[in-house]
């Protein structure tokens, strides 16, 4: 990939490192270090999930900071990690199911769109989000029921909450399936596709178009030259990491806020137990979103809101620079950045 710098160096270009496809990876090495790294990121990560999903369902708001301190100072640090092991379990096989759809569909798309005549910056646009787009689909399959019964574990013991409670994970998914039958288990699942698959599909067109931006801004005033060629723009390793985490924090924010009232109200979907107006089990979506606007008004669909930011520009980062040092590690004839 080849970006011109500014007009008075128009004879410079930077040379990144080529993009790793679906066919140049050792996919037994990138399933393996894909679990062990990924599940390094999630157990970092997954406090200000926690606090965000508490703050989701609670019916009135308070402050995440003094919500977290109150939780540890009643339960230790382990009080942030409810439900965790749970979450674990499921986040191996659809981060496996994930990363497998989106470079299948991100190869398949880009080549084609390439023979069609498209730019490489377009081709990489569309790719990324139609691999996205899959990705966020497919992983659902997994991914729905285990945030269920984490989602459930996490508020547990939330003030003005009623719900039921639970040992473990286990428990959490044996009382479920009694009450509700397997379809408990998917409670939220079409507004999950709704809320995953366009934020998938927003966020990877919005992180590539975010790379090419930055690099064709300011990228070639931070790289080193290419000792070979003077005219040559070579990124060493950390420079590529810094612009792809840039990039990757700025895609998880404007998603973020997108797509936050969708969050709301699937979390809502899949964690309260109430009873509607005609006593049925598990409120509707237009009951769910009544509640909210009754509770706190249209603003009620962004509780959470600043957890949720945190810990998508953090989760974008960190998920995506490890992503990229993976493929890189992954790669067939491996041999760094």
């Amino acid at each position: 990939m080849n970006f011109g710098t500014s007009e008075e160096e128009s004879t410079q270009e930077i040379h990144i490192p080529a993009d790793i496809n679906w066919e140049m990876l050792d996919k037994s090495k990138f399933f393996v270090l894909g679990a062990a790294l990924f599940s390094g990121v999630s157990g970092a990560l997954y406090p200000a999930v926690l606090m965000k999903t508490r703050q989701q369902v609670c019916r009135s708001q308070g402050s995440c900071i003094k919500g977290a301190f109150t939780l540890v100072r009643h339960e230790g640090l382990k009080g942030l990690y409810r439900g965790f092991g749970t979450s674990l379990m499921g986040t191996i096989p659809a981060r496996a199911l994930y990363m497998t759809a989106l470079e299948v569909t991100k190869s398949n798309v880009g080549s084609a769109a390439l023979s069609l005549g498209f730019t490489e910056a377009k081709a990489s646009a569309a790719a990324n989000a139609v691999g996205g787009l899959t990705a966020a689909m497919a992983a659902q399959l997994v991914w729905t029921p285990v945030d269920v019964v984490s989602q459930r574990l996490m508020v547990q013991g939330s003030s003005g909450l009623r719900c039921c409670n639970y040992v473990n994970g286990f428990d959490a998914f044996r009382k479920i399936v009694r009450a509700d039958g397997v379809k408990g288990l998917y409670r939220g699942f079409g507004i999950s596709i709704l809320t995953y698959a366009p934020s998938n599909a927003v966020w990877w067109a919005s992180y590539s178009v975010a790379q090419s931006m930055v690099w064709g801004g300011i990228g070639c005033y931070v790289c080193k030259k290419g000792e070979d060629n003077g005219n040559t723009v070579k990124p060493d390793s950390k420079t590529v990491m810094a612009v792809q985490g840039v990039s990757a924090a700025v895609a998880g924010s404007v998603s973020a806020l997108i797509t936050m009232p969708l969050d709301t109200i699937k979390t809502r979907l899949q964690v309260l137990d109430g009873e509607d107006s005609n006593g049925k089990r598990g409120p509707s979506i237009g009951q769910t979103v009544r509640n909210l606007v009754r509770e706190g008004g249209w603003t009620a669909c962004y509780r959470g809101l600043g957890p949720r930011c945190a810990s998508m520009s953090m989760s974008a980062t960190t998920m995506i620079t490890t992503y990229e040092f993976l493929k890189r590690l992954s790669a067939k004839n491996h041999d760094g950045f």
